[in-house]
């Protein structure tokens, strides 16, 4: 089990360092730089041989031990004295320029590689079906790509950067110590076994420990996202005990999480310590003990080399975590990325359509769900006419004008747009022909003009916005707001009344000027003087175009060429107002019911 978790951590990063490619050329200017560092670190400690035989003879020359320069009369002269402290200038010199190579390019590489991944998650996001987002909170979805993404930075870019310069200058240290008392070093040598199996211990623990922080970290994000949304919910119920409870619980359960991993860590680096200086407390009594006729310099210079040892190793043992912190990152990030984009399997697209709908035996059921939502629906709504869907919450009506756009595909039955199934439709094509106003409205945190010009309407001329303003019973508020058309509305509209935007809604719907017009409760957050203004507003922009009401006020229900009403997924009446009074069924007990309480048709809005 635990090998196949590894082979699959493999595959994870692997996968993961494609995303560093395009970075190669900086990336390898930044390796470069590491093992520029990386080979500095014995030169500083060999030079101390030369500083300590210099004690006793200061005047000595530097390469007086170099054969085949005591010919060469300058370098010969070169004193002790003279050299080592000008080494020392030198290396640090030729330390900083790798330091600086190799930080400064691998913070580019890390910066562009958090930039990709963002970017790859966020259009990912736009492409994912309905289902996906049904089923996945929002506080998650904004985790991975703001918490997860840096902890996958760590493992392709600052891991790399420590297992090579660390790994490097373990690796001179060695050749340094090598060269200079094999037998010792060997005895060293001993020690990587036990550190091996230390390493790959705590891998799996801080695997395991990173993916429950990440869980929690979404938590934290979906509790503090969904109570700021909501403030307004919040304080009127008095809900600000729960909340503080509810993000006390999620923030405790992150810090008792990362606390664990931190105790792994703690644990885990003063054991290894405790190893490698055991080995080096081993070396230096085998130093003592078998100095035979090496120069003091020798061996000081020898206990300092391995002397740098510990920390390197100690380095490259804890960059596990960060991998596996890494690795558990990607995981999340790659299962967003692999899931399935909504399906587009159309072919057609049209340049207009005339609006004519028929729905033909549509039966729908949301996947997972054991029950249909619509059971063998079927009408026909001719270019021009408006149909009225009423009925009970859970009826099935804002299903069915969610099947119309494909927000959601059904497999039994067709939804036929100009004689043309809606999935033969390319889905950007078949939306540009569909005009959606719903109750629940989104805004953006931008100007006026910007809200009703929105995503394909961008760049429409201002005139035009103004005469969907206008037609929407807009244009009034608008205009006395401090920037006119220019003005923020502030996060979903925050700075806005419902009526208000509702109506911006609207005045989006009528610049889309779609032959297909969908409205799903759109009047039910305007007040009774703005609904009876913009009911003109409809009814003009109805005229010529096809379209679907759903749950609106009588008003609007009366002049429906028809009338379909919806009951446990099934249409039990249909007819005009006139007809359906007649028969003095199901309509006509609704239709009862609101002269009883004045004011809205007594239907709700579907789930």
């Amino acid at each position: 089990m635990a090998n196949s978790n590894q082979q699959s951590g493999l595959k994870v990063y692997l996968r993961l360092l494609k995303y560093v490619l395009p970075y190669s050329g900086l990336f390898a200017i930044s390796l470069l730089g590491f093992l520029i560092f990386a080979s500095t670190q014995p030169m500083f400690g060999y030079i101390l041989k030369y500083f300590v035989d210099g004690l006793a003879n200061p005047d000595a020359s530097f390469f007086a031990a170099v054969p085949y320069l005591q010919d060469v009369p300058f370098l010969v002269e070169l004193r002790l004295v003279q050299v080592v402290p000008l080494l020392i200038v030198l290396i640090a010199l030729w330390q900083g320029v790798g330091s600086f190579l190799g930080n400064y390019f691998l913070a580019r590489v890390s910066l562009g590689l958090v930039h990709d991944l963002r970017v790859a998650l966020f259009n990912n996001l736009l492409t994912l079906p309905n289902r996906y987002l049904d089923n996945h909170n929002s506080g998650h979805l904004i985790s991975r790509i703001t918490y997860n993404v840096t902890m996958v930075t760590g493992a392709a870019t600052d891991a790399i950067k420590v297992v090579v310069r660390e790994g490097m200058t373990v690796i001179f240290l060695f050749a340094a110590l090598l060269w200079m008392n094999w037998k010792l070093t060997l005895v060293m040598l001993a020690i990587l076994p036990v550190i091996g199996l230390m390493v790959t211990s705590a891998s799996r623990k801080f695997r395991k420990q990173s993916k429950q922080i990440q869980v929690a970290m979404g938590d934290v994000t979906h509790v503090a996202s969904e109570t700021i949304q909501g403030y307004r919910v919040v304080r009127s119920f008095g809900g600000e005990e729960y909340e503080q409870a509810r993000f006390l619980t999620v923030t405790d359960g992150n810090r008792r999480k990362q606390l664990r991993m931190v105790k792994t860590g703690a644990v885990y680096t003063p054991m290894l310590q405790l190893v490698i200086y055991s080995a080096m407390a081993v070396l230096m009594f085998l130093v003592l003990y078998m100095r035979g006729d090496a120069s003091a310099g020798d061996l000081i210079a020898y206990i300092t080399l391995a002397g740098l040892l510990p920390k390197p190793i100690r380095q490259l043992s804890e960059v596990s975590s960060t991998i596996q912190r890494g690795v558990a990152g990607a995981e999340s990030i790659f299962e967003q990325l692999d899931e399935e984009q909504e399906v587009d399997r159309g072919t057609e697209q049209r340049e207009r359509v005339s609006g004519r709908l028929e729905v033909r035996d549509l039966t729908f059921q949301y996947p997972g769900a054991e029950k249909a939502v619509l059971n063998n629906i079927s009408f026909v709504v001719e270019p021009g006419q408006m149909v009225a869907l009423v009925g009970r919450s859970g009826s099935g009506k804002s299903t069915l004008a969610s099947l119309i756009p494909r927000f959601y595909h059904h497999e039994h039955g067709q939804i036929l747009l100009d004689d043309l199934d809606v999935e033969q439709y390319v889905l950007r094509n078949l939306r540009r022909h569909i005009a959606l106003v719903t109750q629940h409205v989104t805004l953006f945190n931008d100007t006026v003009a910007s809200n009703i010009a929105y995503g394909d309407l961008a760049g429409a001329p201002l005139e035009e916005v103004r005469k969907a303003a206008e037609a929407a019973f807009a244009a009034e508020f608008i205009e006395k707001l401090p920037q006119g058309y220019d003005t923020l509305v502030g996060e979903n509209g925050v700075l806005l009344s419902g009526g208000q935007r509702q109506r911006l809604a609207i005045a989006r719907a009528l610049l889309k000027n779609a032959p297909l017009l969908i409205l799903d409760e759109a009047t039910s957050a305007l007040d009774t003087e703005s609904e009876r203004h913009i009911q003109g507003a409809l009814d003009e922009v109805m005229k010529g175009r096809t379209t679907l009401v759903i749950a609106h006020r009588l008003s609007t229900i009366e002049k429906a060429d028809l009338i379909l009403v919806m009951d446990q997924g099934q249409i039990v009446e249909r007819g005009t107002h006139a007809q359906l009074l007649a028969m003095n069924g199901y309509y006509a007990r609704l239709h009862a019911r609101h002269f009883e309480e004045p004011g809205e048709l007594a239907v709700e809005q579907d789930v």
